[in-house]
Order: structure tokens, then C-alpha cells, then sequence
């Protein structure tokens, strides 16, 4: 296996920028140690430019180039850890700013001349490291790498040259796909699961790596998932957590519990009279004209709300398997259990099941290996074993070029051609994985020619190739790897991170790479856009691949393909890039220093892999899954710049005081852990950018939150409950104290807002914001938090906000954004939800750049689709009713809504020329009728009610796909009958009908 070069050019590219600041620092050094730290400086410059010419010539590296490579590797973290230490070992006194800067500079000599004599030992040793490694090179005759042609790979491009070309991906939704010479098959397997036997069967899908069982597996779950009360999915594998797999799909069952009582407590009071009932569905059958809105009588609560349930991560093991058989038992499930590796394995999970049910459940399992397959599934004529094969025929090449033309270009509306000889896709050996890898590959090179895809084949493969081995794969894997520029190879080592099967937010690996350095400031673009664009090209390169999308149109969660991402992770320990301890990877110890550190959960017991480990380098620490103890007291709190706790049981308040020490901290992610309070200690993280503290029960910053200038994300509050945290009071009534306070700050989401909040008229100063979430306000309406809050929405608006999400539900402030002066014209996403929005601010026509809309349904009117319809670039539309509580006074507006447009709302028939997704969110959805020509673009449309009145006028919508009907078991007649009509007579689109789980 070739060695990573992409890690060591990121470290180099970090590490030179560090020792240049250092330079800077005049009074900072002992004199001699300038000329050695230069020296150091040019030496690594020189071997960073070695390092580059060789990932171009993969071909050259040889045993020696290997060893040389990583003696300049471990070089390099020295010095930066080096550097780092002593960096924040020396007060921050700024020299250049004291009057008396003769006297000043003598105390602060004596002052830091332990310090400074210390860097200057190991300056000095690092210095002599250096020179040796320079010589060594020259004794045992390690070449320079040959010259690269420029036919060759595209690895010595860097990053930067692509960023201008692929800025941004399109927009867009991700559907559900049919896999490519699977018709026969999913026809097969779709019989089975809508088969008449009641009691419960298992499909076995069996084959090995990279055939696509998984891919079958999934479409068929996603196809059919919508049919069950409960669905789940989880992924198993070799090394797997017991407890960890049962808990998650537990966790999914509650979900659905959830989301049907929160449907059902919006629900109104109020009830329509049985005769009424039935009298309007008897006219519904008969003419599909006007309805009348429709109540189901609001469900009594049966005692089993969260708030009654045992905490999930308290929970032992035979509570979990007690509570999931009491719910599965009397109800319609559907489990996909992904990647089961033995038969004890199986037997394990099958045991947590209910031994009874006849309500026609189903459960799909994958395995690599047959006899694993026939133990899953012993019942012949019940069960059934459906063997992958890799593809033939003309699969393979109806694969890669659907693979290809999925790549758009820098317009995200040209599909991308390419003209390639057959031998690119013949070499794949029929082996769906290998092909869309390939197709990556080609994509993302489309000047060259056919005579050098040729040579391409002729060396991965001198023979024709009937079937693909592991090794076949491995070598496939490598070119592409080659391939990439240098920053997307540092990018996709990082990968190795995140246990398998699991699926990653986007936005938390984007925010580390930036934590990590691997993500910076370059082409005008600022690090989350450069950032953004490295995650669009790993999708490209098909090496991730996109799950769900927000509604937005960006990727929000995505899923690296185990072949893949095991192949990522011994890279990326070959290079001691990171470590992972546990997880579904059996690895040995790693020789050398810890620099990252990913521990995952690797079955039921304690994790203990980290003893004897050298953790004083770690800059990185991450965990997954449960753990009883990290290992704080052997980490080096002078250089940890990465601190990822999410979902970490064991978190105590204690912990925090050692966290807070960690000086140099830039990501702190203590996302669903147990916490109810920051210590005012965390002020000393001067280099915190980012603070997740989401899904925690800190609802108040302390104080000494103020002091962090560089951060940049604070992301808090729990959105579904409408539960936000409180911005630190002031005393201080001046707001030119909040000039110097959070002034990098640009996403603030999840904050609560009350009455006499001396921090709102610090809002002002925050002109780097781009996002401001707002998820409960408590003022009083025109009092004085009232007109300081909406006087900074309006500055804030005029100095580059991007999204803004105010919910209220009682204030009347965001009627009061009508007459706002000017409109927040650079705004990409707004949502205004709450009870009493009752008319659209008519600035909203002027938001060329806005992508995503979302409203209070009480706004639901023709005249509200008419004002938007000339939005340029928006691409999504929500109507919800987004409050914990309702009043009577929310339905009056809808019946008033109703009434005034004769019961029945009408779309426009022309604009939305960009619009893909419309959803509504409500207890009832009135009769809509879409005009022809109407929402041209219009891919989707999501329903989540009680009772609706029809979709009328759908087969018009030219570019419509799918249309999703969420809506309990138990609504009434008229809205299961207006669904089952619509489903039967809706041609083009897919209809889905989900029923919410009655708990």
C-alpha cells in the first residue's frame, strides 16, 4: 500500500504558517534561536515542495522514500507541538503598543526567560533532527521523484485550482433510486415484503463487498418503509456494540412515538359531529368538489410520554430489550439490519424481538457470507435468501454513465459528458462499487482523451478482468486516491474519524476541518465556503455519498461505503495521521505518538485500548458510543485543538475544569451530553471558534462567553421543543463595551430572548453574523426589548445576515418586521413561525438571493403565493404551525383564511422558476388547486396533517416525482378517502403514504 502524501503537505502548510509567525515576534526570541527556527523554516519549505512533486509520481516511492517520508512527517508535528507550547507559554502582551517600550521589554525578558531559554534547547535539537534527515537522504540514496507529464495524474494540482471551477453544487433533492440492473430483482423482493404471511419473515440479501447488497437493501427499505407503524435501520458489522445497535433502533421507534405526539397536540380541541362526517365524505365520494375542514377528536394521553420514560443512556441492557419487544409486539415494523458478519450476532439481536406478532413484520438483513445468509433466515417458504451478483451485460456501462452524468457542472444544469473507451468500465469486473468509483474519477477529469483513459487501464490492470478481487479494488482505490489534489486528500484521511456505517453531518465535519487548519481563507472565499467546496468535490469523487438533504438543497448528512472508508482508515494509519481505538476496525497499537484520537464504542464493555498509548501529542479527541472514562490527565492541554464529546454519557461537571484548560481549544462539541452548566472558566479558551452545546440543558452563557473574540459558531437550544438559551446579562448599560466582545461571531442559533435583556443591544455590534436562530421569544409587544430587538434585526439585516429563524408565539413581533425601513436584502433563508404572523412583510419580493422560505401556516393564502412567486432562486416552501402550544385564536385565522378565498386556495400558474420542494406542516391543509404551468421546477411535496381537503390539479405539476402524505392511523374518513383517491388517479409522481405510529 502506497504511503499518504495529502497529510503531510497539511501539516507542513499548517506548520510553516506557525514559524512564520513566530519570526514576527521580535521580542519573542533568544538571540541565535532566529537564525535556527529560519533554518528549520527553509528546510521544511524545501521538503514540502519534495512532497508535492512526489504525490504526483506515486510510482517512486519506494521503501526508502517511504522511511524518509515519515521521519519529515514526525519532524514536523515536533516542531509544531514545539512551537504551540511555547506560544502559549508567554503572556500576551502586546510590545508595540506600551508607552515605555525600553523598560517594558527588559521586565518582560526576565519575565519569560525561562520560557524562551527552554525553546531554545529544543530549537536547537529540532534543528540538528533536520539536517540529519536532509543527510540521510543523500547517504542511502533517496532519488528525486521523475518529472510528471502532464497526461499523468491530477494530484499535483492543487485544491485551489478547482474551487473557481466547482464553487458551488447545485441545489437539489435526493429521491429514491432504483439500483442499475436490479428491475427483476426489487420486483422479486418488493412481493416478498408486501407478501400475505402475517407473522414476521426475514430476507437475507447475501454478497460480497462492493456488489451492492446494501445499495439493494436500502432502496427497498426506503420504497417500503412508509407502510410500516415502526421503521429502523442500523448497521451491525464485524466488531459491533450489542447494546449500541438495540438502542438505536429503540431511539428510532421513540422518534416515531414522538412525531405522532406532536401531531397529535396540534391538533385542534375542537371535534366535527359524526353525521357531519359522514354526510361530507358521502359528497366528497360523489363530486371532489368544496370540503370543509375536518377535526379528529384530539387522542387522550395514555401515559407513555418521554417525559415518563426511562433515559435511553441509562438504560441497561434488558431494559432496552424489555421496552423494544412491548412496542413491537402489536404493531407493523419494518428492520434493516445492515452488515451482519456471524451467526451469533444475529442470534444476539433476534432475542430482543418479540417472539409474536402477526401484524406482517418484516426484517432485511445483508451478510457477506452465505452460510450467515442461510442461518438468518432457516424457514424456507417464509423466509427467503436472495443471493448479488455483479453485474452483466450492458449494466455496467448504463451504471458508470448514470454515475458520471450525476456530476453536474460548475452551472448545476449541464450534465457532464465524456467520451471514454469501454476498457474504463470492463475493468470493474461488473463490481457496482469499482464503477462508481471509477465514474468519480472520470468526472472529475474531463480533458483527457481516450488514449489516456487507455494507459490508465493498461496500468491497473495489464489483463482483462473477469471478476474484481479485494486486491483488484485496493489498486482501483489507490489511483483515485493519487488523483486528488493534496488539501481533499487531507480531507478524506479525516474521514477515518467516524465509526462505519454511521451517517455524519455535514456541517460538523466542514467545522473541524476548519478547527483542524485543513480549511482556510483563499480565492475571496472565506473558510466555510472553502470548506463547503471540498465536501462538493469528495461527493463528486464519489467518495462520500449523499443520504439526506436539508431544505435547502444542501447535502445535510452523508455515509462513506465500508470498503471505502476501511481503505481510508489504514491509510490514514499507515501516516499516523489518526487513531482509532475500538469501533468496528480490529487494529494493533499504534508505535508512534498519538496525533488524533477517535474512540469508538467496540461492544458492551469499557474501552481500555488507549493504555499504554503515548497521548501527550494528541491534538485531536473525538468519541463515539459509550465510555466510562477518557484519559484527561495524559493529554497535553497546551496543543488540543479538536474536542468532539457528542452524545458522551459520561461527561461530569467535572471534566469541564479540565476542558477549559485546553488553551489552544478551537472545536468544543458537546452536543446530547449530560450537562446543565459552562464554568465561567471557559472564557480562557481565547481560540474557541466553535461551541456546540445543542440537545444539553444549558439554557444561560455565563458571562465570561464575552471574552471569546474569535468565535465563531454558538450553536444551543432544542428547536423541536422551542426551548433556547439566554445570552449573558450585562451590567454595563454602554454598548461600546460590546465592541470588543464575540465580534467574529457569525452563526448564533438557538437563543431565547426575554424581556429587560441587557444582551439584545449587544447584538448590534455583531456585524460578522450571518445566521441569527431565535427559538422563543418573551418580551412584551413595543416595550423597550421589543424595539431594541427589531432595531437590530434591521442593522444586522443591512451588514450581511444570510439566515434568519425567529419563532414567536405570543409577542406579535414578527408582524412587526411589515415595516422594517429596509429589507435584510442578503438574506438565503428566512423562517418566520409562530401563532399570529398574519400578513407577509412586502419587502419579501426583494430578496433576489433567498433559497428557503418557511411561514406560519396561518399565512396560507393565494394572495401569499402570488407575492412569492417571482422569487428568483427559491427552492423551498413551508407552511408549519410551529409552537408548542396553540390557542383558539391560531384556528380562527385559519377558518378566516378559508372562508376568504371560498374554501378553496389556487396556485398560480406561473413563477417559482426555482422552486423544488413544498411543505406543509399543519393540523389541517384546506383544498389546493395548482393552475397549469404551475411551479415549473416543483419536485416534491410533503404533507403533515391531521386532515386535508385534496390535491387537485397535480398532474400538471411537469416535473413532479414524489408526493409524501404523513397523517395518523386514525383520520378521518373523508382524508383517508381524498388520499386513496389520490393515489389511485396521481400519474407521473410517486404518492407515499406515511401513517404516524399511534404510541
Amino acid at each position: 500500500m502506497e504511503l499518504v502524501v495529502g497529510a503531510s503537505d497539511a501539516t507542513m502548510k499548517i506548520l510553516l504558517g506557525k514559524l512564520g509567525g513566530l519570526l514576527a515576534q521580535e521580542y519573542a526570541l533568544i538571540r541565535g534561536v532566529r537564525d535556527d527556527i529560519q533554518y528549520i523554516n527553509d528546510e521544511l519549505a524545501s521538503m514540502q515542495a519534495f512532497l508535492r512533486d512526489l504525490s504526483a509520481s506515486p510510482d517512486d516511492q519506494d521503501n526508502r522514500m517511504k522511511d524518509w517520508m515519515k521521519q519529515i512527517r514526525d519532524v514536523g508535528y515536533d516542531v509544531e507541538d514545539c512551537i504551540d507550547d511555547f506560544t502559549h507559554r508567554l503572556p500576551h502582551d502586546s510590545m508595540n503598543e506600551a508607552r515605555c517600550f525600553f523598560v517594558v521589554m527588559r521586565i518582560y525578558e526576565l519575565r519569560t526567560w525561562w520560557h524562551r531559554r527552554d525553546i531554545t534547547v529544543k530549537i536547537a535539537a529540532l534543528k540538528v533532527r533536520a539536517q540529519q534527515i536532509a543527510e540521510r537522504r543523500n547517504r542511502y540514496g533517496v532519488d528525486n521523484p521523475s518529472k510528471c507529464t502532464g497526461s499523468s495524474s491530477s494530484g499535483v494540482r492543487d485544491a485551489t485550482e478547482v474551487i473557481a471551477e466547482y464553487q458551488l453544487a447545485s441545489r437539489q433533492l435526493i429521491g429514491t433510486k432504483e439500483p442499475v440492473g436490479m428491475r427483476k430483482d426489487m420486483e422479486k423482493l418488493e412481493q416478498w415484503v408486501n407478501g400475505p404471511d402475517i407473522e414476521p419473515a426475514v430476507l437475507s440479501i447475501v454478497g460480497f463487498g462492493g456488489v451492492g447488497k446494501t445499495t439493494i437493501a436500502t432502496a427497498l427499505y426506503q420504497k417500503l418503509q412508509n407502510q410500516f407503524v415502526y421503521r429502523a435501520s442500523v448497521t451491525v458489522s464485524q466488531n459491533y456494540d450489542k447494546d449500541a445497535v438495540l438502542k438505536s433502533i429503540l431511539n428510532q421507534v421513540r422518534q416515531q412515538d414522538r412525531d405522532y405526539e406532536q401531531q397529535g397536540s396540534s391538533s385542534s380541541s375542537s371535534s366535527t359531529g359524526s353525521s357531519e362526517k359522514k354526510s361530507l365524505a358521502e359528497k366528497i365520494k360523489s363530486t371532489l368538489k368544496l370540503l370543509f375542514p375536518l377535526r379528529r377528536q384530539q387522542r387522550q394521553n395514555d401515559g407513555s410520554s418521554d417525559a415518563k420514560q426511562i433515559k435511553m443512556e441509562t438504560m441497561s441492557h434488558d431494559q432496552v430489550s424489555e421496552e423494544l419487544k412491548k412496542r413491537l409486539a402489536s404493531k407493523r415494523y419494518l428492520l434493516f439490519i445492515d452488515d451482519i458478519w456471524s451467526a451469533k450476532t444475529w442470534d444476539s439481536i433476534k432475542i430482543c424481538l418479540p417472539a409474536e406478532n402477526v401484524e406482517g413484520s418484516r426484517i432485511i438483513v445483508t451478510t457477506r457470507f452465505q452460510v450467515v445468509g442461510e442461518t438468518c433466515c432457516p424457514r424456507y417458504g417464509r423466509d427467503l435468501l436472495h443471493t448479488v451478483d455483479i453485474l452483466g451485460g450492458n449494466d455496467p456501462k448504463t451504471l458508470f454513465h448514470e454515475s458520471v452524468s450525476e456530476c453536474k457542472s460548475r452551472k448545476g444544469s449541464d450534465r457532464v459528458q465524456v467520451d471514454v473507451p469501454e476498457e474504463i468500465w470492463k475493468i470493474c469486473g461488473g463490481l457496482p462499487l469499482a464503477i462508481v468509483t471509477i465514474s468519480g474519477l472520470v468526472a472529475c477529469n474531463p480533458r483527457k482523451s481516450k488514449d489516456d483513459w487507455r494507459k490508465v487501464c493498461d496500468k491497473l490492470f495489464s489483463e482483462p478482468v473477469a471478476s474484481l478481487t479485494l486486491t483488484g479494488v485496493t489498486r482501483i482505490l489507490d489511483h483515485c486516491y493519487n488523483d486528488l489534489p493534496a488539501d481533499l486528500k487531507t480531507c478524506s484521511l479525516y474521514l477515518s474519524i467516524f465509526p462505519k456505517g454511521g451517517k455524519i453531518r455535514m456541517k460538523r465535519l466542514t467545522r473541524r476541518w476548519i478547527a483542524e487548519g485543513f480549511a482556510s481563507e483563499k480565492q475571496g472565499l472565506t473558510e466555510e465556503e472553502v470548506a463547503e467546496t471540498y465536501f462538493n468535490q469528495l461527493i463528486r469523487r464519489k467518495i462520500i455519498r449523499p443520504v439526506e438533504h436539508s431544505s435547502n438543497g444542501k447535502v445535510k448528512t452523508f455515509q462513506v461505503h465500508d470498503m471505502v472508508l476501511e481503505y481510508i482508515v489504514l491509510k490514514a494509519r499507515e501516516e499516523n495521521f489518526i487513531t482509532v481505538v475500538g469501533g468496528h476496525w480490529l487494529l494493533p497499537a499504534p508505535s508512534n505518538k498519538v496525533r488524533r484520537l477517535s474512540i469508538q464504542s467496540s461492544g458492551s464493555k469499557p474501552i481500555n485500548s488507549t493504555r499504554g498509548m503515548n497521548l501527550s501529542q494528541v491534538r485531536s479527541v473525538t468519541v463515539f458510543g459509550s465510555l466510562h472514562q477518557l484519559p484527561f490527565q495524559c493529554f497535553n492541554d497546551a496543543i488540543i485543538q479538536v474536542l468532539d464529546l457528542e452524545g458522551w454519557t459520561g461527561l461530569k461537571e467535572k471534566h469541564l475544569k479540565d476542558i477549559c484548560k485546553m488553551l489552544v481549544l478551537k472545536y468544543l462539541g458537546l452536543r446530547r451530553t449530560g450537562i446543565t452548566k459552562l464554568p465561567s472558566n471557559i472564557g480562557k479558551l481565547e481560540y474557541l471558534e466553535t461551541l456546540d452545546i445543542r440537545q444539553t440543558k444549558v439554557w444561560e452563557l455565563p458571562k465570561t462567553v464575552g471574552r471569546l473574540k474569535r468565535i465563531s459558531s454558538i450553536l444551543g437550544g432544542e428547536k423541536n421543543t422551542c426551548k433556547g438559551f439566554k445570552l449573558p446579562q450585562e451590567k454595563s448599560k454602554d454598548p461600546m463595551k460590546y465592541k470588543e466582545t464575540m465580534k467574529a461571531l457569525r452563526i448564533l442559533s438557538g437563543i431565547e430572548i426575554v424581556e429587560d435583556s441587557t444582551a439584545v443591544a449587544g447584538l448590534h455590534q455583531l456585524t460578522s453574523l450571518r445566521k441569527l436562530s431565535i427559538y422563543k421569544l418573551k418580551i412584551q409587544k413595543n416595550g423597550k426589548t421589543f424595539r431594541e430587538l427589531r432595531s437590530a434585526i434591521e442593522y444586522l439585516g443591512s451588514c450581511g445576515l444570510q439566515t434568519l429563524a425567529i419563532n414567536d408565539e405570543g409577542s406579535d413581533f414578527i408582524n412587526s418586521l411589515y415595516s422594517m425601513s429596509a429589507p435584510p436584502r442578503y438574506l438565503t433563508a428566512l423562517e418566520l413561525s409562530g401563532n399570529k404572523l398574519e400578513r407577509l412583510p412586502q419587502w419579501i419580493i426583494k430578496l433576489t438571493t433567498l433559497s428557503k422560505l418557511t411561514l406560519s401556516v396561518t399565512v396560507l393564502r393565494a394572495t401569499t403565493f402570488d407575492l412569492l412567486r417571482w422569487l428568483p432562486m427559491l427552492f423551498s416552501l413551508t407552511f408549519s404551525l410551529h409552537a408548542v402550544k396553540q390557542n383558539q385564536q391560531v384556528e380562527e385565522i385559519l377558518k378566516k383564511n378559508m372562508s376568504e378565498s371560498d374554501g378553496e386556495i389556487f396556485v398560480p400558474g406561473q413563477g417559482f422558476p426555482s422552486l423544488k420542494l413544498l411543505r406543509f406542516r399543519a393540523p389541517f391543509i384546506p383544498k389546493l388547486s395548482f393552475s397549469v404551468y404551475a411551479m415549473p421546477a416543483l419536485e416534491r411535496i410533503e404533507t403533515f396533517c391531521q386532515s386535508f381537503e385534496g390535491l387537485f390539479g397535480i398532474d400538471a405539476l411537469k416535473s413532479l416525482q414524489e408526493v409524501h402524505l404523513k397523517l395518523s392511523d386514525q383520520a378521518d374518513d373523508a382524508t383517508k378517502f381524498l388520499v386513496d383517491y389520490l393515489k389511485a388517479n396521481t400519474k407521473g409522481a410517486h404518492v407515499i403514504i406515511d401513517h404516524l405510529a399511534p404510541a
